[in-house]
Parts: C-alpha cells; sequence; structure tokens
C-alpha cells in the first residue's frame, strides 16, 4: 500500500467502555475495511476537541471520513425542541459533536476532501447552518420507514439521483436502491449544499457542494444511507469509497 492515501476517521463514542467502563470511543469495523478495500490507510481520531490537535491531525491525513451513530444534540439545530420529539432522542455526546464540529471547521479551512455517512451527512448539514428533522416519524407523516436496523445490510428503498451529481457518475444511473437505519434527516438545507440524492418521500439522502461552491473544497459527498454495510452483497458501493480514496491521494486534490 504504499503511498495510499491517510484517511482520519471520526468514530463514535461510549460512557462506559467495554475494557474499563470508562468513556471510549468505538466504531463499526465496516468503516476502515471500507477504506482498506478501496486502496486507503484508516486513522481512528481520538475523541479529544482541541482545536490545535483537531488542526494537527486534518494536517497530517489525505482526507476525513465521518460517520455514524447516536444523535446530535438538538440545540445545534433547533431553539427549541417539543417534548413529544425529546423523548424519540437517543443520549447526544457533546464531546462528540464539538470534535467533529472542529474537524468540519478544519477540513473547509485546509481544503482538505470529506466523505460524511450517515449521522456524518446530519452533522454536516448542522454545522454549515441547516437543520434537521428531530424524528421522520413524527415530523414527516406518511414518510417511509427508515429505521430498518434488522436489514441494515440490504437494499430497502430506492432515491433519485440529481444527474449531474457527483452520485450519478460514480454509480453510473439517476436510480438506486439503498439501506435505511436512520429515524432522524436533514431538514433545511444549507446554503452550500444542494440535495443530489432524495428518495420518494422526500427525505435527502445525499448532499454535495452547490455548483457555483465547488472550488471550496476538492472533494465532499455526504450520504445518508449506510454503504460500507452493503459492500458484500453489493460490490457497486464499493466505487463509492474507491471515488473518494482516489480524490484523497496527494497531488489529485480537485474536484473531477
Amino acid at each position: 500500500m504504499k503511498n495510499a492515501p491517510l484517511i482520519l476517521i471520526a468514530p463514535g463514542t461510549q460512557k462506559r467502555g467495554a475494557e474499563f467502563y470508562d468513556y471510549a470511543i468505538n466504531l463499526s469495523d465496516a468503516y476502515p475495511r471500507a477504506i482498506i478495500a478501496a486502496g486507503g490507510v484508516p486513522w481512528i481520531l481520538p475523541c479529544a476537541p482541541a482545536p490545535d490537535f483537531v488542526a494537527e491531525c486534518v494536517r497530517r491525513c489525505d482526507g476525513v471520513m465521518l460517520t455514524g451513530g447516536d444523535d446530535i444534540q438538538p440545540g445545534l439545530y433547533t431553539a427549541k425542541l417539543p417534548r413529544r420529539l425529546q423523548r424519540t432522542l437517543s443520549p447526544a455526546d457533546p464531546t462528540r459533536d464539538l470534535l467533529e464540529l472542529l474537524l468540519i471547521q478544519e477540513v473547509f479551512r485546509q481544503r482538505k476532501p470529506l466523505l460524511a455517512i450517515c449521522r456524518g451527512h446530519q452533522m454536516l448539514n448542522v454545522a454549515l447552518g441547516g437543520t434537521l428533522l428531530a424524528d421522520i416519524g413524527l415530523q414527516a407523516p406518511g414518510a417511509l420507514r427508515h429505521g430498518q436496523l434488522d436489514r441494515k445490510d440490504r437494499l430497502v428503498h430506492e432515491v433519485a439521483l440529481a444527474p449531474d451529481s457527483r452520485l450519478a457518475k460514480v454509480f453510473g444511473k439517476e436510480r438506486m436502491r439503498v439501506n435505511s437505519t436512520h429515524h432522524q434527516a436533514v431538514a433545511r438545507v444549507a446554503k452550500l449544499f444542494r440535495a443530489t440524492a432524495v428518495s420518494r418521500d422526500g427525505i435527502v439522502e445525499g448532499l454535495e457542494l452547490n455548483l457555483a461552491d465547488r472550488q471550496l473544497l476538492p472533494y465532499l459527498l455526504a450520504v445518508q444511507f449506510h454503504p460500507e454495510r452493503l459492500m458484500e452483497r453489493h460490490p457497486e458501493f464499493r466505487e463509492l469509497f474507491r471515488d473518494f480514496t482516489r480524490a484523497c491521494h496527494p497531488g489529485r486534490r480537485k474536484m473531477t
């Protein structure tokens, strides 16, 4: 793997880890395995939200990946959340939220390629000024059943891809089927982004930079679904990670 790009991966966290039952980081092995399969070297970031440390980690890596996990603090995307919605939330970790906000800030400052998955897709939208649906079932009546955790590695619904999108280029089509394991979703899209993948119920499944803003980063792609969980059954999803790692090779950091 000579000259393989180094990909910084933001982990999840646990209040009580398995070894000594203290604060710990965790991460599904599917994420680093996807990066390895695509020709990259994964580097799992400690959950240490110190600005100088995060800036140095971003400086040393060739690309950044945001991953899935628990819900984001609602105070980051709404002034007040009704009690009926608060009851649907999983416990948030302010430390992880802060780490990822700093990470996104540094990615834009240092212009590094970025791939965001599930919660990462939502956090990216929030960090740039967008909002979230705190719970799809309560806030989008008639929506598809998006929280299909029992079928996390199966294709469960279709999404439409914008014809001029990165996703359409990667997959070579304008419609595809994806898995779905989330109860929250992007609501108002941040001004820098456009929705390039949408399910038939209107849920945003992919975000990319506006065409006029593509020069801000050499690569940005955010998806609500989990491609790393589909790769074994559906090898075409490996192309997404290959596309990302190619963009992370030093000297190739420009949008193609």
